[in-house]
């Protein structure tokens, strides 16, 4: 029978970014015995789950982005045994875990695919994926002119002259969910993973899978490569994706009917409107979606008010929780992201992560954490052109919202790279290179200074997990100066951030109970956010 207490909804969750969080067999990759030994520092941090990034067989043309076998373990990071002695040693601490599952396109590896190349057009291998003739006099030209997101067409051509569709890269062919060989498919890799323990699927490129039939083309082809974002409504948001949401909802809810234990479905849904956005957490359909708006918006009260505001009118009232998130593998760090354009040294960028990072925890649903986050990284954004990885840059040549600046591995201690992340041979390098102010943020400096960023995030989870007026429910906005926003949860607790620089008149008296920075009673200083218990 299930608990009528519904973990995911207000739950902590740590993204933890596999090949770049903790490397046990020193080739400079992070993997799974790396995650499993540092599940007691996410225990003392205090998160109520984790998010595994992709880590099955692939050629890594995209991180694991392009899976070759949804089954299995790729051997960079381990093995299926190592693999169920992670579960079992988060089972232990009573932390959940989340899979990185990636439905709307697999790797050019996958036998699959193979098989289509090697096959005749038209041919049953060929449906499962979106072949299609090319146009002009001799069908040299691609079917429609969309272009991928990571740059160039979204076309490649094979040697019978045919032409497959990637929304990504040619390495990532896409799907052909109105072939039901692969809904089908998809239902045996759940159950796979389920049957294995998880705790629930992160669901990659929610809003895609299904494509116009037609394939026509694009009043705007470039939209994807220009916003790096789903925008091309021919390619993503088909009405008939609820229909797979509605069918993987119904496989986890029977996991759940036989112990209780709910399977969480949580969607990385890009769509233009919150609107859009709760028609995929209605009640039969995935639990929560990544709310990307808040991670969008600028270092501006209005524009979080808006935000927020619009989150809790349309996706609440689904009877869903909203899902926040500031940072995550994609974006560009929240201290640097809020830190431009002040001088570099200032502080603000910091100031204001932290800042942000309290209303985060103070908002009704659930919060997710980007590995890296909770020290205060900052994007590394100086990464020499030799080492850039990520396939933006590959296809494009350009630095334009590459992501390998986020992705470097976590400093865990000492003075110098590797920081503890890797072990083995003296002079084993992690595989994109620390910087050297990374000593500054090491775990272990961290968790000594009561004033870190670590602390911060600790101190907050804990009063989140122990104050019953945070977590799940309702907000009120209160009266506040201009450039602060204040609002009220259950009986009387008050979270308020000034987003200018000057103080402001704190909205209640007193000693704040958490703040992000130094703030006496009476004042809420520039870049501060802080929390209140009062009789209001």
């Amino acid at each position: 029978m299930l608990s009528k207490y519904h973990w995911w909804r207000d739950a902590v969750i740590y993204q933890v970014y596999v090949r770049s969080f903790l490397d046990s067999t020193g080739d400079g990759v992070g993997d799974l015995a790396g995650v499993r030994a540092g599940l007691p520092y996410l225990k003392k941090l205090g998160v109520d789950g984790i998010w595994l990034s992709p880590f099955y067989p692939s050629p890594q043309h995209d991180h694991g982005y392009d899976v070759a076998d949804y089954r299995d373990v790729d051997p960079l990071f381990g093995d299926l045994a190592e693999f169920d002695l992670l579960m079992a040693a988060a089972r232990r601490l009573g932390i959940k875990v989340l899979l990185d599952i990636v439905p709307n396109h697999c790797s050019s590896e996958h036998p699959w695919f193979r098989e289509a190349l090697a096959a005749a057009p038209g041919s049953p291998a060929r449906a499962r994926f979106h072949f299609a003739a090319g146009r002009g006099p001799d069908g040299s030209e691609p079917p429609n002119n969309w272009h991928a997101m990571f740059g160039g067409p979204a076309w490649t051509r094979v040697d019978d002259g045919q032409w497959y569709l990637h929304m990504f890269t040619p390495e990532q062919p896409d799907w052909n969910w109105r072939n039901p060989e692969i809904p089908d498919e998809f239902d045996r890799v759940l159950r796979f993973w389920l049957d294995r323990g998880v705790d629930g699927f992160r669901i990659d490129v929610a809003a895609g899978l299904y494509k116009h039939p037609g394939l026509p083309d694009s009043d705007d082809p470039e939209a994807d490569a220009r916003t790096r974002d789903s925008v091309n409504p021919l390619a993503w948001n088909q009405p008939e994706v609820h229909e797979v949401w509605r069918r993987w909802r119904s496989i986890c809810d029977e996991y759940a009917d036989r112990d209780g234990r709910e399977r969480l479905l949580v969607g990385e849904v890009s769509v233009p409107t919150a609107r859009e956005h709760a028609l995929y957490v209605r009640p039969d359909e995935l639990h929560q979606a990544f709310f990307f708006d808040l991670l969008g918006a600028p270092w501006d009260a209005d524009a979080f008010r808006k935000v927020i505001s619009e989150a809790m009118q349309d996706i609440a009232g689904t009877g869903s929780t909203v899902t926040w998130v500031l940072n995550n593998h994609d974006q560009v760090r929240t201290v640097t992201r809020y830190g431009e354009p002040a001088p570099e040294g200032s502080g603000l960028g910091a100031a204001r992560a932290r800042a942000a990072a309290l209303l985060m925890l103070a908002l009704p649903g659930a919060a997710y954490i980007y590995q890296g986050e909770e020290l205060g990284l900052p994007e590394v954004v100086d990464l020499p052109d030799d080492v850039l990885t990520d396939p933006i840059f590959r296809r494009t040549g350009s630095r334009a919202r590459i992501r390998d600046g986020c992705r470097v591995p976590l400093p865990w201690s000492g003075q110098a790279s590797p920081f503890g992340f890797t072990s083995g041979a003296e002079g084993a390098k992690p595989w994109l290179p620390q910087p050297d102010y990374f000593a500054e943020y090491a775990t272990d400096r961290a968790l000594a200074d009561t004033r870190s960023f670590w602390h911060l995030y600790r101190d907050g989870l804990q009063l989140r997990s122990s104050l019953p007026q945070l977590g799940e429910g309702t907000l009120d906005w209160l009266d506040a100066p201009p450039g602060v926003l204040a609002f009220a949860r259950g009986d009387g607790l008050v979270c308020a951030v000034n987003f200018g620089t000057a103080g402001a008149p704190a909205p209640v008296p007193g000693t704040p109970l958490l703040s992000s920075g130094p703030c006496p009673p009476g004042v809420l200083p520039g870049a501060t956010a802080a929390w209140w218990l009062t009789d209001l």
